[in-house]
């Protein structure tokens, strides 16, 4: 069975190669294929697949970009950052299986190397994996040279790609066109490099802070509080975070009992449309880096190996 739903994934992740219209029709068809069946019939549930288009490189997400995907009142789509870790991501797992529930991943190469088979169980069930370099440095990849930036790219993609049973990476478009920034903290000749191989760099709508010591109850009120603000957006949470993988639970049984629903993005052909930020908006981004990083580093060490 794992095969089977390993091997669907794998088709439709190389549907470039086909029309747009065949390529639409046949990612329905595999999506299906691959997502579990629902037994519990009061389950969260996934509300609607997102086809996200890549070409020519996509920018989304307002804590840092004057836009982000095109979501209705009320929709969600729930990511997991700095992953796999044992422990933590099978419990965050677990709780997406029991709500019928499909997520994005942006995984570190280094730790899907280490734990190829959580990356496996991932696609297995139905979420999207995408990248977040290779060692999440704890200076960013501000920090590092465009060279040596562009190397954890490379780097990162490659290891998520053999770590899935796939092909390493060296250029171009990856099997999963979907990136995030460590810390968010990109640069713009970093964006032109990724906008040439068509892959799409998410900042987030909306965080939990989970990266903050908290409680699994201080977590839940302050991420539904946002949202009850927000009405919508992409939600930046972390699977390595104890409390998250806690907290989740609860969290997905209050998305029902207030009415959001859950949106899952796969990549897609051609260009996205985006939903434009509303007007006052500015970028929350560069504030985060100036004053909660380096607190972050201070705590953590230079051997930090997971932050925002």
């Amino acid at each position: 069975m794992f095969r089977t739903r390993f091997s669907l994934f794998a088709a439709l992740l190389v549907l470039t190669a086909t029309s747009s219209a065949e390529a639409s029709s046949v990612r329905e068809q595999e999506t299906q294929s691959r997502s579990p069946e629902c037994h519990n019939p009061n389950a969260l549930g996934t509300s609607r697949i997102m086809d996200v288009g890549t070409s020519g490189g996509l920018d989304v997400g307002l804590k840092t970009y004057p836009q982000t995907l095109p979501l209705a009142g009320k929709e969600v789509v729930l990511t997991f950052d700095d992953g796999p870790m044992p422990g933590s991501t099978e419990k965050v797992l677990d709780a997406l299986s029991a709500e019928c529930v499909r997520a994005t991943f942006f995984v570190v190469g280094r730790n899907a190397s280490e734990h190829p088979s959580l990356v496996r169980r991932e696609i297995a069930e139905g979420h999207t994996v995408g990248h977040h370099s290779w060692s999440h440095p704890a200076k960013t990849l501000r920090g590092i040279s465009e060279v040596a930036a562009q190397a954890e790219i490379v780097r990162g993609i490659s290891a998520v790609q053999e770590a899935a049973g796939g092909k390493p990476y060296s250029d171009g478009r990856p099997i999963v066109p979907f990136f995030r920034f460590p810390g968010f903290a990109d640069t713009a000749p970093l964006n032109s490099w990724l906008q040439a191989r068509d892959i799409a760099v998410f900042g987030t709508d909306l965080w939990a802070s989970d990266w903050n010591p908290m409680s699994a109850a201080v977590e839940l009120r302050l991420v539904m509080q946002r949202l009850d603000h927000a009405r919508r957006g992409i939600i930046l949470f972390h699977d390595t975070r104890p409390q998250t993988a806690e907290m989740l639970p609860a969290f997905l049984r209050e998305l029902k009992a207030r009415g959001y629903r859950v949106v899952h993005m796969v990549p897609g052909s051609g260009k996205s449309a985006v939903g434009a930020a509303p007007p006052g908006w500015t970028s929350e981004t560069e504030a985060i880096l100036t004053h909660v990083m380096p607190r972050l580093l201070k705590a953590s060490g230079p051997a930090a190996k997971h932050g925002m």
